[in-house]
């Protein structure tokens, strides 16, 4: 069915709002899949936090203009499916990545992130991104290592100490 002008621009506008405010973009070919197939992406893409739309690649173009998103415009070519990321980058490359191994139909082209295009293959390194616990969770090991690290120099002392009286005393004791 197609859309009036007035539905147009209100597209264009969701569109512009969570490209502004999303950290990444996966476009996926999504021709062959089903209606359920769709909706249990949908569903999937709700849990984790996702917003997904098929649009015309028209109105994307315009939604995107003036966002890190822009570089994209000239690859949206075909039947898309487009996955914007809005917590986390990795989120939208992980849910496209799991999905197109259920559904071989669903082929991501484009993934853009900090406003560099690259290839549909770059999804596998999009998708192994840490979320944001991950990497808080990274940068507190980083952070803990020499304070752990200070604190067993500074008991080996001790420790050393210990371990030369039990072994005197072991040594008496036989």
């Amino acid at each position: 069915m197609a859309l009036n002008l007035e539905q147009k621009k209100v597209v264009v506008a969701e569109l512009a709002n969570v490209a502004a405010k999303a950290h990444s973009l996966v476009a996926a070919e999504y021709a062959g899949l089903t209606v359920e197939q769709l909706t249990e992406l949908r569903k999937k893409a709700r849990q984790s936090k996702v917003f997904v739309k098929v649009a015309k690649n028209t109105l994307v173009s315009r939604a995107v203009e003036g966002t890190d998103y822009a570089c994209v415009k000239d690859a949206l070519v075909g039947p898309m499916l487009y996955a914007f990321s809005q917590e986390d980058p990795g989120a939208a490359g992980r849910l496209i990545k799991e999905f197109a191994k259920a559904n071989d139909k669903l082929v991501p082209k484009v993934v853009a992130i900090g406003g560099q295009m690259y290839p549909g293959s770059h999804v596998e390194k999009l998708a192994s991104l840490p979320t944001r616990e991950q990497a808080l969770a990274m940068l507190m090991g980083v952070m803990q290592a020499p304070i752990s690290k200070l604190v067993r120099t500074l008991a080996e002392p001790a420790a050393k100490l210990a371990r030369a009286v039990a072994a005197v005393r072991d040594q008496k004791a036989a």
